[in-house]
C-alpha cells in the first residue's frame, strides 16, 4: 500500500500564463519532502511522471514546458512510506476526469477499498491515493460537487491527507484534512495573477509568490476562471499538527502554522540547553543539515563554541540526499557514509552532537563511529525530538516497531530504553527532548500537535492499530 508524506502543489493563472515552469520550480523547492519520483498533471492529458529527483530531468524541462503548456497544473514529489519505489506508484494519478496528488496516509484503506469494489488488496500493489480518488469520483457523481463529496468521504476515510486535484474542466482544487496533520499553504503571484497552493511556503518563495495564509484544516480551495473560492467540508476544531515537521521534515525557510521553521528549530535548541545543561563540553556540532539551527541555538544559550564538525559530501551521488526518507536501508547507510568529520575540530574534544531525531539508529551509530575515529575524547548526543517508540500512521516512514532504535520486547522504563539506545549507538551520553519542551519552543499548545509516535496515543487518528512487521507493510 503506497502511503505518502510527500510534497504537493496546485497552480492556476487567471492571466492564462503557462505555469509549467512555475510548477517545476515549486516541486524543486519541495524536493526535501520526497526524492523518489515526481510528476505533474494538466487537464485532459495523462499525467507526466519520472523517477528520481526533479533536477535529474532538467534536459526535458523545455520539452515538458511546451508539451504540457497550461494555465492550470498540479504536481507531486514522492516519498513512500509503504510500497514499491516505481513509476507506477508515482503521482499524480488519474481517475476518469480527475487527477490527484496526495501528501499523507489513509489508515483504513482496506475498508475504503471495499467501498469501490476492491477484492484483491495487498500492501505492495494497491495505493491509498488511488483508492481515495476512486471513491471521491464516485461520490462526486452522487453528490454533484466536490465539497459535498469530501464531506461524505471525510467520515469514511481515516488518516492524514493534503490533496491537490485538477479536473478536465481546468479547475484546481486543494483540500486539507480536518486535523491538519500535514501542512498546506496558499499563495499569490501578483505580476501574472496566479494562485498557488503547496505543502510549504518554500515553494511559493521559489517562484516569487507571496504567502497569503495556511489552508485551514477541513477547507476546500477551488482555483478557476472565477478566481479563488473556498468552502469548509469539516468543522472539526481539534488539531494534530505533525511535530516531526518542525524538527526535521519542513524546509528551514518555510513558515508553518504561523511559525518560521528556522526560528522554531533554533528556539528548540535553546530550550534543549535548558533541559540538558552540559557544562564540561568543548564544542557543539550539528548533524547536517536539519539539526543546524537547533545546534546553533543550543550553543548560543550555553555560550559554547559552535563548529561545523561534520561535513556532508555534496559531490557523491548520494551525499546531497536526506538519509531518513530513503526507502532502503542500504541507501541510508550509503548517505551517512558520506558525512565526514573534520579531525582538527574534533580531536581530543568533548563534543556535543545535536541531531533532529533518532529513529532507527542508523545515522547516529555511523556518525558516532566516525567521530571516534576522528579522535573525539567524549561524545554527548542530544536529540531535538522525543523518543520514537511507536509506528507512524500519519505519513512518516517508520511503519513498524521492530525497526525503531527504542524497540525492546521487555517492559522497561524510559530511562532504561534511553540507556539501551545510548549503548547501541556508542555515545557517552544520550538525551532526548520531550513533547512539552518541544511544543513550548515552537510556541504551540502541546495538545494541538501530534506526538503519537512518541506516546502511542492514536486518538487523533481515530484508530487502534495492529502493529505489524516492516516486511508485512513494505517491500524491502
Amino acid at each position: 500500500m503506497v502511503k505518502e508524506n510527500c510534497g504537493v502543489v496546485g497552480i492556476f493563472s487567471l492571466s492564462g500564463t503557462n505555469v509549467i515552469p512555475m510548477a517545476i520550480d515549486s516541486l524543486r523547492a519541495l524536493q526535501h519532502r520526497g526524492q523518489e519520483a515526481w510528476g505533474l498533471a494538466i487537464p485532459n492529458k495523462e499525467p507526466f511522471k519520472r523517477l528520481g529527483l526533479v533536477s535529474a530531468s532538467s534536459k526535458e524541462f523545455k520539452h515538458i514546458t511546451e508539451e504540457y503548456a497550461s494555465p492550470a497544473v498540479i504536481g507531486h514529489v514522492r516519498y513512500s512510506t509503504m510500497g514499491r519505489s516505481s513509476l507506477e506508484n508515482a503521482q499524480p494519478l488519474k481517475v476518469k476526469d480527475l487527477c490527484i496528488a496526495h501528501n499523507g496516509t489513509i489508515t483504513n484503506i482496506q475498508e475504503l477499498s471495499n467501498l469501490v469494489g476492491g477484492c484483491s488488496f495487498t500492501p505492495q500493489n494497491a495505493s491509498d491515493t488511488l483508492v481515495a480518488a476512486q471513491r471521491l469520483v464516485a461520490l462526486i457523481s452522487q453528490e454533484g460537487e466536490m465539497c459535498k463529496a469530501l464531506s461524505v468521504l471525510k467520515n469514511e476515510m481515516v488518516g492524514s491527507y493534503c490533496f491537490t486535484f485538477i479536473s478536465d474542466d481546468g479547475s484546481v482544487y486543494a483540500a486539507r484534512d480536518p486535523k491538519g496533520f500535514r501542512p498546506m499553504v496558499l499563495g499569490h503571484k501578483k505580476d501574472d495573477d496566479t494562485f498557488i497552493v503547496a505543502s510549504e511556503s518554500s515553494a511559493l518563495s521559489a517562484v516569487g509568490a507571496d504567502l497569503l495564509r495556511n489552508v485551514t484544516p477541513g477547507e476546500l480551495v477551488r482555483l478557476s476562471k472565477n478566481g479563488m473560492e473556498t468552502e469548509k467540508f469539516s468543522d472539526d476544531k481539534s488539531r494534530a499538527h505533525c511535530s516531526f515537521e518542525f524538527t526535521y521534515f519542513a524546509h528551514p525557510s518555510s513558515c508553518m502554522e504561523g511559525t518560521n521553521i528556522y526560528v522554531a528549530r533554533k528556539n528548540i535548541g535553546r530550550f534543549l540547553a535548558k533541559k540538558f545543561h552540559i557544562k564540561d563540553a568543548d564544542l557543539v556540532i550539528p548533524v547536517p543539515d536539519s539539526a543546524r539551527p537547533a545546534a546553533l541555538g543550543y550553543a548560543q544559550e550555553l555560550g559554547l563554541p559552535f563548529e561545523e564538525g561534520l561535513i556532508k559530501d555534496r559531490y557523491s551521488k548520494k551525499g546531497p540526499l536526506r538519509s531518513f526518507i530513503e526507502p532502503h536501508q542500504s541507501d541510508r547507510v550509503e548517505i551517512n557514509r558520506w558525512i565526514i568529520p573534520i579531525q582538527e575540530i574534533i580531536q581530543d574534544k568533548h563534543v556535543i552532537v545535536i541531531d533532529d531525531s533518532l529513529v532507527r539508529g542508523t545515522s547516529s551509530r555511523a556518525i558516532i563511529m566516525a567521530l571516534r575515529r576522528a579522535g573525539a575524547k567524549k561524545i554527548s548526543m542530544l536529540v531535538t525530538y522525543p523518543p520514537i517508540k511507536f509506528p507512524c500512521y500519519a505519513g512518516i516512514d517508520f511503519p513498524s516497531q521492530e525497526e525503531l532504535a527504542t524497540f525492546t520486547k521487555e517492559d522497561i522504563s524510559d530511562e532504561k530504553i534511553t540507556e539501551m539506545v545510548r549503548n547501541n549507538i556508542g555515545a557517552d551520553f544520550l538525551g532526548y527532548n520531550d513533547s512539552q519542551n518541544l511544543a513550548a519552543a515552537v510556541g504551540m499548545p502541546v495538545e494541538s500537535m501530534c506526538f503519537t509516535c512518541s506516546t502511542g496515543d492514536y486518538t487523533s487518528l481515530g484508530i487502534t492499530p495492529e502493529f505489524k512487521s516492516r516486511i508485512e507493510v513494505k517491500e524491502k
